[in-house]
C-alpha cells in the first residue's frame, strides 16, 4: 500500500479570505491590544451558547487558571476532574496548590462517569471540571445535581464542544462556568485564544480582574483623575488581542457551518467502518449533538493482530495523521511526583489503550474520509 500523496492531519483550521480581511482591518485600525473587538467578540460568543456574560483570554488554559480563581479555589481544597484530557484540565487547580482527583470515565462517552463522581467527593472537594472530550458533551445535567447536592462549582471544559448542544440547548449554560479554546485545531480559532462563558455576575467580575493584573478602575476615579487606578488583587497579563478577536468575529460567522460538516464527516466515517472489525466507533450520548472535534475509534487488541502502535506507525506511513487523545493526566512524571498511582480509574487506562483519533476537520472532503477508511482496512486486515 502507497498510501496519499499528501499528509492528512487530525485537524486543522480552515482560514478563508474574509478572515484575512478582517485581520488587516484591525491591523490597520489604532487597536491592536486590548480595543473594541474584544467586547465584541465576546458578546458574539455569549449571544451564541445563550449566557449573560463572556470573558476573553489569551489561551484556554488561562481561561481554566481564571476561572479556578473565580471559583475561589486554594490549597486546602479538592477539583476532581477525568483523567482523559488535556492536563491543562488539572493544572488550572494546581495552580492553586489544589489537590487533583482523577474520577473514571463512563466506557461508552468517555467522558467524567457522575456515579464515579459521587464515589470520590470529600468534604474537602470544591469544584468539578468535567470534559466535553471529543467535542461530546457530558451528561451535565447528572453532574450538576451532583454539585448542587454537595455545593461544588462547576467549571466545564468546553474546549472540544463549541457548537454542540445537549438536551436541545448549546453547550455553555448549563454548568455555573464553561470554558472554550480556539486554538486552530478547535471548531473556530483565534490563533490562540479561550473564553470563559457564565451567567453569575460575581464570576464575571472575578474573571475580568484576574486577566488584566487585579487591576480595575474605583470610584477614587472621579477624586484623582481619569488616570487613576488600583491593583486590588495579584492578577495576570492574560488579555487577548483585538486582532485574535477580530478573527474569531469572522469565524463565530461560520461555526454553524463548520459543525455541520464535522457532524457530516463523522456520519461518513460511521457508515463506511459500520461492518469492519477490530475496533468499536465512538458512541453518542442520547439528547445531544456533539460539535466533533475529534472521532476517536477503539481498537480491539483482541480481534486484531497488530498493537496500536504498528497500527499507527503504519497509517502515518500512509500519509493519515492519526493521534491518539489523551495519555490518562496522572501517568505523566510530575503528578507520579506527586503519589498519583496508575489503576486508579481502569476503565481510562483501558480506554486509552485501544484508542486511535482518525483525521477529522471541516476542510477534509468525503474522500479524505474514504482514503482513512481505506488505509485502515488494509492495515488491519
Amino acid at each position: 500500500m502507497t498510501g496519499r500523496e499528501q499528509f492528512l492531519p487530525y485537524g486543522q483550521q480552515w482560514i478563508e479570505e474574509d478572515d484575512i480581511a478582517t485581520v488587516i482591518e484591525t491591523l490597520q485600525s489604532p487597536y491592536l491590544t486590548t480595543g473594541p473587538k474584544i467586547a465584541q467578540f465576546e458578546q458574539r460568543v455569549a449571544d451564541y451558547v445563550g449566557v449573560k456574560y463572556a470573558v476573553a483570554f489569551s489561551n484556554g488554559t488561562a481561561a481554566l487558571h481564571g476561572a479556578c480563581y473565580a471559583a475561589g479555589i486554594t490549597e486546602r481544597d479538592e477539583v476532581i476532574t477525568s483523567p482523559i484530557t488535556f492536563a491543562a484540565s488539572a493544572n488550572c487547580a494546581r495552580y492553586f496548590g489544589a489537590k487533583i482527583v482523577f474520577s473514571d470515565i463512563d466506557e461508552r462517552t468517555y467522558n467524567l462517569d457522575p456515579e464515579q463522581l459521587r464515589r470520590v467527593i470529600t468534604p474537602h472537594t470544591k469544584a468539578v471540571i468535567p470534559v466535553d472530550f471529543t467535542g461530546q458533551p457530558c451528561d451535565i445535567d447528572s453532574i450538576m445535581e451532583v454539585a448542587q447536592q454537595y455545593n461544588l462549582v462547576v467549571i466545564q471544559d468546553g474546549a472540544h464542544s463549541l457548537g454542540a448542544s445537549y438536551k436541545g440547548k448549546k453547550v455553555g449554560s448549563q454548568a455555573d462556568m464553561t470554558m472554550f479554546s480556539f486554538h486552530p485545531v478547535k471548531p473556530v480559532t483565534t490563533a490562540e485564544g479561550g473564553v470563559i462563558v457564565t451567567n453569575n455576575q460575581a464570576y464575571y467580575e472575578k474573571l475580568k480582574l484576574f486577566r488584566s493584573h487585579g487591576i480595575t478602575t474605583t470610584s477614587y476615579a472621579q477624586e484623582q483623575g481619569d488616570w487613576y487606578y488600583e491593583m486590588v488583587d495579584l492578577g495576570y497579563n492574560y488579555r487577548m488581542t483585538d486582532i485574535q478577536a477580530a478573527l474569531g468575529l469572522s469565524q463565530m460567522s461560520k461555526l454553524n457551518r463548520f459543525i455541520s460538516r464535522r457532524q457530516a464527516l463523522a456520519s461518513l466515517y460511521t457508515k463506511l467502518l459500520q461492518d469492519v472489525t477490530g475496533f468499536r466507533t465512538p458512541y453518542q450520548l442520547p439528547e445531544t449533538e456533539s460539535g466533533w472535534h475529534l472521532y476517536s475509534i477503539q481498537l480491539d487488541q483482541q480481534q486484531l493482530t497488530k498493537s496500536r502502535k504498528q497500527v499507527f506507525e503504519e497509517m502515518r506511513a500512509a500519509n493519515i495523521g492519526v493521534h491518539v487523545h489523551y495519555i490518562p493526566v496522572y501517568w505523566f512524571p510530575y503528578y507520579q511526583q506527586l503519589g498519583y498511582e496508575k489503576g486508579i480509574c481502569p476503565v481510562a487506562e483501558q480506554w486509552y489503550e485501544g484508542a486511535l483519533t482518525l483525521p477529522l476537520f471541516p476542510k477534509m472532503t468525503d474522500e479524505d474520509v474514504v482514503d482513512v477508511v481505506n488505509a485502515l482496512k488494509h492495515i488491519i486486515r
